[in-house]
């Protein structure tokens, strides 16, 4: 058995890409994109057509209206592929507004159902700022399912866990980068490394008390930067996966075991933690690390946001 079919005993595999011609061959149930990587999959010539061809049917709308369509039409490819959901993120830009965070989230819905798609196949991906989970719990009570992104630190999924979101996605690899970079030359890869990996660290506190207290909330692993990442985090509900890397795992036949949960797992002793919008706020602000990642993502994902648009436009 390869690694990526031992892992799939433990855990729910996601394909993390937009290019779904390269999914079929891991057979992923879930998959996830980001603008991003849609950006980047629009630029491949596979996919320059499914631009073309949306940007022309639609011409005369507005651009955001233009752009989620794009994304839904990927979302539907996908979904082809894939038996379970599929991610589709709300703009970037609207990271700091409840109200029109809701209103896209409501809207992307709405195109996927007009393709037939069933509400549960589809999870609108959102940032995990203040605003951005408050929306959440306003599409979870109209049945409308959440993936909290950019999501870094102990107090974001707390707060989304409060929110009764279906799904976050904490970032491994970006926690890594940030401490690897505040080291400097005093940082020891094999200090750091499996499940000392401050990302891996990071996933796994917030696994175990997600279980401790009967937490509903899927506990997704997002942006690896290693197979050693992935391994040290077997076990967690899913682990979202480039194609890269779920290549490496599926040329692999090293052991791999259960690294989370599963019978016989220790429980967690963690204190349960209360949050309001001033002690979100105060403790997102206290962690460096989740301040300067949360809004460096925010920042990429809207530049992407507006080069997406950009090409939309040159069509």
């Amino acid at each position: 058995m390869n690694q990526l079919d031992a892992l799939k005993q433990f855990t729910t595999v996601v394909a993390d890409t937009g290019d779904f011609k390269q999914m079929a061959q891991f057979q992923p149930q879930d998959a996830t994109t980001n603008p991003s990587l849609i950006l980047k999959a629009v630029q491949m010539p596979d996919y320059a057509p499914l631009l073309q061809s949306t940007v022309q049917q639609f011409r005369g709308r507005t651009p955001d209206e233009v752009m989620d369509r794009l994304l839904v039409r990927f979302g539907c490819e996908i979904l082809s592929i894939i038996p379970g959901r599929v991610s589709t993120e709300v703009d970037a830009r609207l990271s700091f507004d409840t109200s029109a965070t809701v209103s896209r989230g409501r809207r992307i819905t709405e195109l996927y159902q007009a393709q037939g798609i069933h509400i549960d196949r589809v999870l609108i991906k959102v940032a995990a700022t203040w605003e951005g989970i408050e929306a959440a719990k306003k599409l979870e009570r109209d049945g409308i399912r959440t993936n909290l992104t950019l999501l870094f630190s102990f107090c974001q999924a707390v707060a989304c866990a409060q929110a009764k979101v279906q799904l976050i996605s904490p970032f491994v690899g970006r926690i890594y980068d940030w401490y690897k970079k505040q080291a400097g030359a005093a940082w020891v890869e094999a200090d750091n490394a499996g499940a000392n990996d401050p990302g891996v660290r990071s996933v796994a506190q917030i696994y175990r008390y997600f279980k401790q207290y009967g937490i509903a909330t899927e506990v997704m692993g997002a942006s690896f930067r290693n197979v050693g990442q992935i391994t040290a985090l077997a076990g967690c509900d899913l682990l979202t996966i480039s194609p890269d890397l779920l290549a490496t795992l599926a040329a692999s036949d090293a052991p791999l075991e259960r690294a989370l949960g599963g019978p016989g797992a220790a429980a967690g002793d963690a204190p349960f933690v209360q949050l309001d919008e001033i002690r979100f706020r105060l403790a997102l602000n206290e962690d460096a690390m989740a301040t300067e990642k949360l809004a460096e993502g925010i920042r990429a994902f809207c530049a992407d946001a507006v080069k997406l648009e950009k090409l939309m436009a040159a069509v």
